[in-house]
């Protein structure tokens, strides 16, 4: 019998260090996913706050500033005024041999219901079809307030879903288990629909519908990626123009104009807050509750009404006028705001400048992370209207409480900073929730944003709730999903799911493994990206130029370059093969890391900002772009990868790539004059060995 015991207790005993193990390594897993997407999100961020840099600040003379002017002036060809003439569906023909569903108009919770069958039996909605959907939700929006009120004494539960990101499977489970919207069944969906998922318009469709038929029973909430110009680099806009090629332009133009009448926020029995990202020390509902959602819809800093106003081609830019905003958290400082002034100041005596001096010497100065916070004050210390001043710091209060709800995440130290880690919005902390539940008389903060491994995390002393709906994020096995019940004691009750069946079938040995093998499958992706950078950095260590450097180096050299916040030392057995006596030879390391790598270091380092240039150029949507939008693409994408090419070897590149010789490049051509750089650029660099 105590042999017996011994042998359990062993057993015990390895099968909890065993589970341990397994859970250290699903946790790094973890890391890897998430700070390679924020990464992502950070570079975005900072791709299009060059573009609004550049749009608030270079001369009316320059060619590149009237080429973004154009990209983000045909954005906004869906005024009020010709709405109906521009996206009538009446002329569309639906044809005999059609054999998806038919929508009748009011819709009807049967055709709700039907749209939901249809879908998950792989069917397409017809495109007349699609815009009269959306032609109708847009004229509900118009009326809905930025804050919703629901009540759950009207029905005994309410159901609040978190992010989707294109997983209609997980929509359909959470119908499945929870049962379809309706006046009994309210539901509130927190934001992130679209992106990164494959049936993000079908599930805009689904909730659409029954928004039309359940106005008072189901409320949507705008999210970060509920906005044309992330959806670029995303995926959502691709995938609308591959699944309506005909009418997709057409829809695309339809969905930013509804993405901007989205409400922002909704508010259960005046005592829980259901927003997408977070909030700030500064958020005031009340304001909130004002603001003109509409105009506050652009990620590269440019609005509506800035674009209704104001033609650059005809008529000076005002700067003191012109409405200029950052994604973070503004925290300024006396030297920033000096050299901020000082910059602003200087630009209008050197308007005779080159557009190559010009950028580099904004570059230099400014940089691209300037805050709101700065650029408002300059501008508001500047010779220039006394009434701009007022206007600038009104606007800029609104535009930060948006970002803020869109945009921010919880952490657990008290106090308010900068999202540097996501680019936008701010970290806050357990004080500031406190604070701003007691300033507006609320319970519980619910908000969503951040991928959980188990669909949800209580944080902030229980009063901050995250909830995210789509499972196996990641990857398959990455993440359950989940979704919450609330009744009129307003405590939530979660149901956690995985829509994937094969997950349900896999052991956690075999679901970590496959994960873990994904996640450090991106990890060498994003080292390839950065070999040069890496190198020179292990250089640093490697004075002698021996070619060795010792693991602790080699972990401090990483983290420097990649800033990927992640543990590097843990790291190391998966990414470090055979060293010699401690020391790793960073060449050899490369070499056997990235040996079946077949794409070109640059291609991989700015695809996706190449591909989101491309597609912002390209406004109608057509695949195309001319010459000289192609050159100019250049001239800016040059700055902001800080490479000089010259004006000749642009127009030369322009005239070799134009395969069919009709005078334009579609975005296989331009991403292909991409590697060709990128390629002469590395064969310039040099390798020592």
């Amino acid at each position: 019998i105590i042999s017996t015991m011994r042998a359990a207790l062993l057993i015990q005993r390895w099968y909890r260090q065993y589970v341990a193990r397994l859970e250290m390594r699903r946790r790094c897993t973890w890391n890897i996913f998430q700070s390679i997407e924020y990464a992502g999100e950070q570079d975005q961020i900072k791709l299009y706050n060059f573009f609004g840099y550049l749009m608030d600040h270079f001369t009316p003379a320059s060619s590149e500033r009237n080429l973004i002017s154009h990209i983000f002036r045909e954005n906004n060809i869906c005024r009020n005024v010709d709405w109906e003439r521009y996206f009538c569906y009446k002329s569309i023909e639906v044809p005999k041999l059609y054999s998806g569903p038919h929508l009748s108009f009011p819709i009807t919770c049967s055709n709700a219901a039907e749209l939901v069958e249809a879908f998950k039996n792989k069917q397409q909605l017809h495109s007349r079809y699609v815009l009269q959907l959306l032609g109708e939700t847009w004229r509900l929006l118009r009326i809905l307030p930025n804050i919703s009120q629901i009540s759950t004494c009207h029905s005994k539960e309410i159901t609040i879903c978190g992010d989707l990101h294109g997983h209609l499977e997980d929509l359909l489970l959470v119908f499945y288990k929870n049962g379809l919207p309706s006046s009994e069944k309210p539901y509130v969906f927190n934001g992130d629909f679209v992106d990164r998922g494959k049936d993000s318009l079908e599930i805009l469709l689904i909730l659409f519908s029954f928004l039309l038929v359940y106005p008072n029973d189901v409320h949507l909430n705008r999210g970060n990626h509920e906005d044309h110009i992330v959806n670029l680099r995303y995926g959502f806009t691709k995938e609308v123009l591959g699944k309506y090629r005909l009418h997709g332009k057409k829809i695309l133009k339809l969905l930013q104009k509804i993405f901007s009448w989205l409400p922002l926020a909704t508010v259960i029995d005046n005592k829980v807050l259901v927003l997408h990202g977070g909030i700030s020390d500064t958020t005031d509902l009340h304001l909130i509750s004002r603001v003109d959602r509409h105009k506050r819809q652009n990620r590269s800093g440019i609005t509506d009404s800035d674009l209704e106003d104001d033609d650059p081609t005809t008529k000076p830019v005002d700067s003191s006028r012109r409405r200029v905003h950052s994604l973070t958290h503004s925290s300024s400082t006396g030297t920033r705001h000096e050299v901020q002034r000082r910059s602003l100041q200087g630009l209008n005596n050197r308007v005779t400048c080159s557009v190559e001096e010009e950028l580099k010497e904004r570059r230099r100065q400014a940089g691209l992370s300037q805050s709101y916070g700065d650029l408002r004050n300059s501008l508001a210390n500047s010779d220039s209207d006394p009434d701009s001043g007022e206007l600038l710091e009104s606007y800029g209060d609104e535009w930060k409480q948006i970002v803020d709800m869109l945009w921010s995440d919880p952490m657990p130290q008290d106090g308010c900073v900068p999202n540097e880690v996501r680019g936008g919005g701010c970290y806050w902390g357990p004080d500031v929730t406190e604070e701003v539940l007691r300033r507006h008389n609320l319970t519980l903060l619910i908000r969503s944003h951040e991928c959980k491994q188990e669909g949800y995390e209580f944080c902030h002393n229980r009063r901050v709730l995250t909830i995210f709906s789509a499972s196996n994020y990641y990857e398959v096995g990455s993440n359950r999903g989940a979704y919450i019940r609330m009744g009129p004691d307003l405590v939530p009750h979660f149901i956690q799911y995985q829509a994937n069946r094969a997950t349900r079938a896999l052991t956690l040995r075999q679901s970590v493994g496959r994960t873990e093998r994904s996640a450090l499958r991106a990890l060498r992706e994003k080292l390839f990206a950065h070999k040069s950078e890496l190198i020179s950095s292990f250089q640093e260590y490697d004075p002698e130029n021996t070619g060795l450097i010792s693991l602790g180096h080699w972990a401090c050299a990483m983290e420097a370059v990649l800033r990927l916040g992640l543990p590097w030392r843990v790291l190391r057995t998966q990414l470090v093969g055979d060293t010699l006596d401690g020391m790793l030879d960073y060449h050899l390391w490369f070499r056997e890391l990235l040996s079946n790598a077949s794409l070109l270091e640059t291609m991989y380092k700015h695809h996706s900002n190449l591909e989101t240039i491309f597609r912002i150029i390209d406004t109608d949507n057509s695949g195309l772009i001319s010459f000289e939008e192609f050159r100019q693409t250049w001239k800016l994408l040059s700055s902001h990868l800080q490479t000089e090419i010259s004006d000749e070897a642009i127009s030369d590149l322009a005239v070799s790539i134009d395969f069919n010789k009709d005078g334009s490049i579609d975005i296989n051509e331009f991403m292909e004059a991409f590697r060709l750089v990128g390629g002469d650029l590395l064969q310039n660099e040099g390798d020592p060995h």
